[in-house]
């Protein structure tokens, strides 16, 4: 128990606090399978997380469950649950052909004072005795909630982060908003006017014209240098804080909830990197993310990041959308960002390559050298 309060109170990030408190119940209970619902206000879940299941099982069983049965009982009526079989309960509504076959039960709402935030169930007790499971007893109801009440404070405090984490990204969206404006709207007004200036003086003084067309590609020079002044200078407060993965999995979420596709993330292996490299790798995997979710139709799209053989790190943004001919869309014209991230990877010391065909999907990999 004392691991397993320690393991949820070092995290901050909603999913892994969930994953957390999942994986301990499981363990701390000897179940086979686990899992936590934090609801929404339309019925269904707003998070599912589980443990015991493979990520093939996951995906065989579907859509996320709503809000029925002995679940909508846990969320609505906030008493536990214990059975001896589920599947004998009068609530019990079948599952998907998918689903893993489940007999014993012990489910718990997580309160938050008068609020059910989720509801943490597990499924058939491991038990040394061939005939089968023991099923789940009094003493496991207790502990069970002992954890609740803690993975209560867990939830709570990540809550309290991600609320945070999201006005700091108002405020900075804000911060570039005045600093756009200030430095480069002005600008391009001004290039505005000496273009106009130039057109009336193109038939009747053509000397006058070339001068204030010779300005205006001053002034846009000196608009492009500001842009890009700005830009640099708003390396995101949270890669500070924070660092690269944090950061990544914080925006990948929010993309996630913000677009059909599905979007994820996935770590392995990395540590802290030299500030440079972090915010490159970052740049790039926005960049790709933004053409990936606009651009290519995907259905899902992936993101890792993982320590390379050499050392390095591998950073691998890969989508099932419609792709492209990368030779056709330089001949065109039409790069998607590519020179900006190779630029960037260039920049670190790294490389960045690009896999695209018709219909093929798209992988981009930007990889850094290590220390």
């Amino acid at each position: 128990m004392s691991a397993a309060l320690l393991a949820m109170s070092r995290h901050l990030e909603m999913r892994d606090v969930l994953k957390t408190i999942v994986a301990s119940a499981r363990e701390l209970l000897e179940a086979e399978y686990a899992a936590l619902g934090v609801p929404d206000d339309h019925g269904g879940f707003a998070q599912f997380v589980v443990d015991g299941v493979s990520d093939e099982q996951w995906k065989a069983i579907g859509p996320l469950p709503r809000q029925h049965g002995i679940l909508a009982a846990m969320l609505h009526e906030a008493k536990p649950e214990r059975l001896a079989d589920v599947r004998k309960d009068p609530r019990f509504g079948g599952w998907p052909s998918a689903h893993p076959d489940m007999s014993d039960f012990l489910g718990l709402p997580i309160r938050d004072g008068d609020e059910t935030i989720g509801a943490l169930f597990l499924a058939n007790k491991r038990c040394p005795k061939p005939e089968g499971s023991c099923g789940f007893t009094a003493d496991d109801e207790e502990l069970l909630g002992i954890l609740a009440q803690h993975a209560a404070i867990a939830l709570t405090n990540a809550r309290l982060y991600e609320r945070s984490r999201e006005l700091t990204i108002a405020e900075e969206r804000s911060r570039l908003a005045h600093e756009l404006h200030d430095a480069v709207s002005q600008k391009l007004f001004s290039l505005r006017l000496t273009a106009q200036a130039a057109a009336t003086l193109v038939d009747r003084d053509p000397a006058r014209a070339k001068g204030e067309l010779q300005q205006v590609a001053a002034l846009a020079a000196e608009a492009v240098d500001e842009l890009r002044a700005a830009v640099v200078e708003l390396r995101p407060a949270a890669l500070d804080e924070d660092g690269l993965i944090a950061t990544l999995r914080t925006q990948i979420q929010v993309l996630d909830r913000a677009h059909t596709a599905r979007v994820t993330f996935e770590s392995l292996g990395v540590r802290a990197l030299p500030a440079a490299q972090e915010e490159a790798l970052l740049r790039v995997s926005q960049e790709a993310l933004h053409n990936a979710l606009r651009h290519s139709g995907a259905g899902h799209v992936g993101v890792t990041l993982v320590r390379g053989g050499d050392g390095g790190t591998v950073l691998r943004i890969t989508d099932d959308g419609g792709g492209f001919e990368p030779a056709a869309t330089r001949r065109a014209g039409r790069h998607l960002g590519l020179v900006s991230m190779r630029d960037r990877a260039s920049g670190v010391g790294g490389r960045l390559t690009v896999e695209s065909a018709p219909g093929k999907g798209t992988t981009i990999e930007m990889e850094v050298p290590g220390g």
